[in-house]
């Protein structure tokens, strides 16, 4: 049942018009519009709670933001666009949904999401990142002062590392494959994908984050993303997309659901 509910509420998202983009209700142009509907069922109100260190707990379980599901250039700043090489914008437009890495059951990558709610866990030295969606999978940032293997073997999550500067968790992550997209509307990278990811817990309910993509192989220079999510009181279940997977055999022609 849970799951037929989240499906449905990913058709409604993609229904909704882009009034995430909207500058009056967004400046940042990211999801906040998620957080606003979030409130409504009783998103809780103070300060961001802090853990035995003084650091701020993003500790919870959050709700996705759709445009780091569907197509991240809505997640840009108002009148920007993607600084995309003409291959890479070429391979956008020709990439099919059902083609679609994460919608044959494999890893969504960074920094994009699954319709479903993910989970963060919190230590001195460790956050790890549950996420619900597609294979039930995780990341892991390490905030003990290690650096980046210096021949990471490329993956889907990459190697991330992390640290605080005041209230705001910076993770650096490098080491990634190219396998797959950044979004339903098919946008590639290449294995010089280096992400710089800044999160911060403004009060109890909400959190906010900053993408920045920095891939000189398929863009022309470096782009940030800005996100928000809302604290939900449920739980992550686990959800093995490869058990009975349907969808792809009816997917048609391209569906970025912008």
């Amino acid at each position: 049942m849970r799951h037929f509910i989240t499906a449905t509420l990913a058709v409604v998202f993609s229904l909704l018009p882009a009034f995430c983009q909207d500058p009056a209700t967004d400046p940042a142009g990211g999801g906040a519009a998620l957080a606003n509907m979030a409130n409504v069922k009783g998103v809780p109100k103070g300060p961001a709670p802090r853990a035995a260190n003084g650091k701020p707990d993003l500790s919870g379980i959050w709700t996705p933001d759709r445009t780091f599901i569907y197509d991240i250039s809505s997640a840009l700043k108002p009148g920007e666009t993607l600084p995309i090489q003409p291959w890479a914008l070429k391979v956008t437009k020709e990439n099919k949904s059902k083609d679609d890495p994460e919608a044959n059951c494999l890893p969504a990558g960074v920094p994009r999401m699954a319709p479903y709610p993910w989970k963060i866990v919190q230590t001195p030295t460790l956050v790890v990142f549950l996420f619900e969606g597609n294979i039930h999978t995780y990341r892991q940032i390490f905030l003990d002062g290690r650096g980046h293997p210096k021949d990471p073997d490329p993956t889907w999550y990459g190697d991330s590392t992390g640290k605080w500067e005041g209230d705001t968790l910076v993770v650096d992550t490098v080491g990634f494959n190219d396998k797959f997209w950044f979004d339903f509307a098919g946008h590639p990278h290449t294995e010089k994908l280096h992400i710089t990811e800044r999160y911060r817990r403004p009060d109890a309910g909400h959190l906010d984050y900053e993408v920045t993509i920095d891939d000189p192989g398929a863009y022309t220079k470096p782009f940030t993303m800005y996100g928000h999510s809302a604290l939900t009181n449920s739980e992550i279940m686990e959800y093995v997309c490869n058990e009975n997977n349907q969808d792809v055999s009816h997917i048609v022609g391209k569906d970025s659901r912008k």
